[in-house]
């Protein structure tokens, strides 16, 4: 162990470690809450129709081939429809769109929104997002209470603005 590092973990001034399991999980969700991410909302078509789950799960993985990655929860009611999907799209939220992502967290079956379009894989497509990735599904990993999917990304499409961003359980802007 580096000296630096010895004098790091015996500062009166940082939070004491803990080990993460039983008994700690709050203290394990409060320290990932921690790290800032965007917000995004995920579409498929199922077999009761078009469905959509809000997630902040993403993350891109790879440029060549273009793939990227998100975590549904298995405890989520709306997890074998997404994980069985063929086709689906990820929607990169606004700040402004903080109702758009509300309303896909409470349910997943309402697509009676101005705007939405269906792409030729028949994934509902919502407007006006920072960046929406149209994907197929490459390959479905175990990850423990989640599962993680990898989409191979079909088409892609961006624009400018201020992204909608959730830090230590609250939402908000991050502005240049």
């Amino acid at each position: 162990m580096s000296f630096a590092r010895a004098e790091r973990m015996s500062d009166p001034t940082e939070p004491p470690s803990f080990v993460p399991g039983p008994g700690t999980e709050r203290d394990f969700r409060d320290a990932l809450g921690a790290f800032a991410t965007g917000v995004t909302v995920i579409t498929a078509q199922s077999a009761i129709g078009p469905l959509g789950i809000t997630a902040n799960s993403f993350a891109s993985l790879s440029m060549a081939p273009p793939l990227v990655l998100w975590s549904p929860g298995r405890f989520s009611r709306r997890f074998d429809a997404f994980v069985e999907a063929e086709h689906f799209a990820i929607h990169v939220l606004a700040a402004e769109q903080f109702e758009l992502g509300r309303h896909f967290a409470r349910q997943g079956h309402d697509f009676d929104l101005p705007g939405v379009a269906v792409n030729a894989q028949g994934v509902p497509v919502l407007p006006g997002c920072l960046a929406v990735f149209e994907c197929a599904r490459e390959a479905v990993h175990e990850g423990g209470d989640h599962a993680i999917v990898v989409g191979r990304v079909l088409a892609a499409r961006h624009r400018r603005g201020v992204p909608l961003v959730f830090h230590r359980g609250n939402y908000g802007g991050f502005g240049a």
